[in-house]
């Protein structure tokens, strides 16, 4: 592994920091989405199981299938990947705003009705607050599972610790391929502690409103 560091340490450097900002910015915008998505579902109940039914259905599109419908509207690199990343990051963030802010307890929904607060100051002040701990379960799931898929962009062309493993598979180099695996596995268990962490200093103080 030493000797892996001294002719790559460099590249390594350059492809960590490649993988954590294409992981970044395809959970940012899963956020960006999933979450308002989810809010505004619960308002439309007729249509939340047909959305969700959808989100689940692109779920269980194979990645490699997935980049290969993408490649011919963007190209190969980085946006293609994060593109990819964007779309399997949306379960479980849509699902867990979803149950999270329709599971929120009926009476403080009426308590926030009766002092005469609109829908929009409802969503704000009481039910998404409450809600955090849940929706910020599904954003760790899939904070998690982008990172893991983000060695996919290294084929085609997006960059990432990906880029050592496929060349690893086509060379032969076993070292390749853990010095590709290793920062993954390290990567993906430091995203899932940080925004348990997280999680948790939110929990609490939304035990304290409740």
């Amino acid at each position: 592994m030493s000797a892996f560091l001294q002719e790559n340490g460099t590249e390594l450097v350059t492809k960590i920091v490649e993988h954590i900002y294409i992981s970044f910015v395809a959970l940012l915008l899963g956020v960006i989405v999933a979450v308002p998505l989810g809010i505004l579902l619960t308002r439309t109940k007729k249509i939340a199981s047909p959305i969700i039914a959808l989100v689940s259905l692109l779920q269980t599109v194979p990645s490699l299938a997935l980049l290969a419908m993408l490649i011919p509207f963007m190209g190969i690199g980085k946006a293609t990947a994060i593109a990819a990343l964007f779309i399997y990051s949306l379960l479980p963030i849509l699902r867990n705003t979803y149950i999270g802010v329709k599971n929120v307890n009926p009476d403080i929904v009426d308590a926030a009705k009766g002092m005469g607060m609109t829908t929009v100051q409802q969503i704000f002040s009481v039910e998404f607050p409450l809600a955090v701990p849940t929706i910020m379960s599904g954003i760790r799931l899939s904070g998690v599972y982008v990172v893991a898929w983000a060695t996919l962009s290294g084929y085609i062309g997006g960059g990432g610790l990906g880029d050592f493993i496929f060349s690893g598979l086509n060379l032969y180099k076993p070292e390749l391929i853990i010095g590709g695996t290793i920062p993954v596995t390290i990567l993906a268990i430091l995203v899932d502690f940080l925004l348990g962490r997280l999680q948790k200093v939110l929990s609490p103080k939304q035990e304290e409103v409740a």
